[in-house]
């Protein structure tokens, strides 16, 4: 089975920006799309941004479109999604997902991490 394992999460100011990191094991990196969803007391789960398996792709969520971009570094099976401009709205358990030879969509997933707080304060 995949493992996936986030960090970056924490408290920061609204306008401020983090960056999320989500390290996978038990599998061969390149050959997985990854992608962010968000959870949280105001909103169902939502799929936030994506990259498909080759990396030629991304798609983002329109709540976050322009704000947040997602990358992945392949020699070190990671992906990274930068968060800028961050509003109160956007205060979430933010979970990794990988799905193998997926497209970076919405569904198809098929590993998910345990997820790391992000808090943005007004």
């Amino acid at each position: 089975q995949v493992h996936l394992v986030e960090s970056g999460g924490g408290l920061v100011q609204a306008g401020g920006s983090l960056r999320l990191s989500c390290e996978a094991s038990g599998g061969t990196f390149t050959s997985y799309a990854m992608a962010w969803f968000r959870l949280s007391l105001e909103k169902e789960r939502e799929f936030v941004a994506g990259i498909n398996w080759i990396g030629s792709s991304t798609y983002y969520g329109d709540s976050v479109k322009g704000r947040f971009t997602i990358s992945r570094d392949d020699a070190r099976n990671t992906v990274h999604l930068q968060m800028n401009s961050l509003q109160p709205d956007d205060t979430a358990v933010y979970i990794c997902a990988a799905e193998r030879y997926g497209e970076g969509n919405q569904r198809g997933y098929d590993y998910w991490g345990q997820g790391t707080q992000v808090t943005v304060s007004s």
